[in-house]
This record gives structure tokens, C-alpha cells and sequence, in this order.
């Protein structure tokens, strides 16, 4: 009996990773929640590698490789990273940055933090900042 448990038991473990990689290309893909948020706003062309973070109110994660940043005066930006920054959309987790300059830049690693355990559970380094603008709301 025990030894039956334990060979189940490492069957499970081999699957998990294979589960994993079978799913991981799939995210790279844009979701229609994704979309749906992005097509609020209308990108202007600018970039900049730094924000200062006394402008910064928000950072939410639109998924595992995109992050919309809220300015003072409703101003936003989206930061697309070139990998991905497992978990960082999932409730439940936060993110979380250090820096000694006043500026969240390019390149600067966000940490993905369990906000049950308090565990980093993900960390990626940041791509540039793409200004956007809301677009207007349109009545029917």
C-alpha cells in the first residue's frame, strides 16, 4: 500500500513540470480581458526608460508580461517585459520594487510577493515605459 502511494506520489511530481511548459507559451498570448483593458487607451508614441516614483499611484499587472502604471493626473503608462513575471496578475500576490534613486526604470527588478506567506514568488526586470492616453468615452 505504501509503496503504491509513493509511486503515485512521484508520478504526480513528473507531471507537474510537464503541465508547466505545456502552458507557458500559451500565456505569452494576449487574453481578451487584456485586450478589452488596452483598447481603453490609445498609445502616443513616447517612451521613456524612467518614472519618477512620486508620479507613480499604481502598477497593476494586466497579466504575467504587461503592467499599467497610473500617474498623478491620470496619466498611464504600459511596460510590456520581455520574459515573464510568473504570478504577477494572480489575486493574491502584489508587487513589489526597491530602489535608491527616486525612479522606477527600465531594467529594475519587480518582485511578485505572496501576500498570504509573504514569499516572492516571481521577479522580472522592467522594459520601457510606453505613454498612453485614455480615450474618450463614447455614448451610445
Amino acid at each position: 500500500m505504501m509503496m503504491i502511494a509513493k509511486k503515485l506520489f512521484l508520478a504526480a511530481l513528473i507531471a507537474l513540470p510537464v503541465g508547466a511548459c505545456a502552458t507557458a507559451g500559451a500565456s505569452d498570448e494576449m487574453s481578451e480581458k487584456v485586450a478589452a483593458k488596452l483598447a481603453e487607451f490609445e498609445p502616443t508614441g513616447e517612451t521613456t526608460t524612467c518614472l519618477n516614483t512620486t508620479r507613480i499611484r499604481s502598477i497593476d499587472a494586466l497579466d504575467d508580461k504587461r503592467f499599467l502604471v497610473r500617474t498623478n493626473g491620470n496619466g498611464y503608462y504600459l511596460n510590456e517585459i520581455s520574459g515573464r513575471c510568473s504570478g504577477a496578475s494572480r489575486a493574491g500576490n502584489r508587487l513589489q520594487y526597491t530602489i535608491s534613486t527616486g525612479q522606477l526604470c527600465r531594467n529594475e527588478i519587480i518582485q511578485v510577493v505572496d501576500n498570504t506567506s509573504g514569499f516572492t514568488v516571481g521577479s522580472c526586470g522592467l522594459g520601457s515605459f510606453q505613454e498612453l492616453v485614455k480615450k474618450p468615452v463614447e455614448e451610445e
